[in-house]
């Protein structure tokens, strides 16, 4: 770890000078500025000052942040088979996620679950075939490259009319699946 270039963006983030953390942390600016440059290194008890000076803490300032995982490959995906459909988790753990995307397969002449009624909010992309939404009592047909928007407010569902399978992009919030 690069103890001073940490202590340095720390203190920029906190929009001081080292003028200004010198004199909350009643240390020199020529030491501080040492210290960035890791011209010289601080006690633990000096540097338990200069942190409380900058609002962190010992442990707050090593703990080491995990690089969050941001690429997925199939590999990383979730296969459930269902009668009549297939889901795809494609963000492994989404469910502690704030919106949960899924990739459903569903079957000719075959419908999703019957997802009742909630506070979210759903996105769906039809990627191939043709699917109508159940919802209430309206029907809407959505075809490949079409999409749907809906609240959670009421229940519904999606079925494939067609002879071959359909293919969407269903994403929830909160998670759903």
């Amino acid at each position: 770890m690069d103890l001073g270039k940490k202590l340095k963006e720390l203190r920029l983030c906190n929009d001081l000078t080292l003028e200004e953390l010198a004199s909350r942390s009643e240390l020199t600016k020529g030491f501080l500025s040492q210290v960035e440059r890791n011209l010289t290194s601080p006690s633990i008890s000096t540097l338990e000052d200069i942190l409380e000076a900058l609002g962190s803490s010992l442990s707050e300032f090593f703990k080491e942040d995990q690089e969050e995982k941001i690429v997925f490959q199939t590999q990383d995906f979730f296969v459930d088979e269902k009668e009549g459909y297939t889901i795809e988790w494609i963000i492994p753990n989404a469910q502690k996620n704030e919106m949960e995307p899924i990739l459903l397969t569903l079957h000719p002449q075959q419908k999703s679950r019957v997802m009742e009624s909630h506070n979210g909010e759903e996105f769906g992309y039809v990627l191939k075939g043709t699917v109508v939404l159940n919802r209430g009592n309206r029907k809407y047909r959505i075809k490949a490259k079409e999409t749907f928007y809906i609240s959670g407010k009421s229940s519904h569902y999606l079925y494939n009319p067609g002879n071959t399978d359909a293919k969407i992009l269903w994403v929830t919030t909160p998670p759903m699946f």
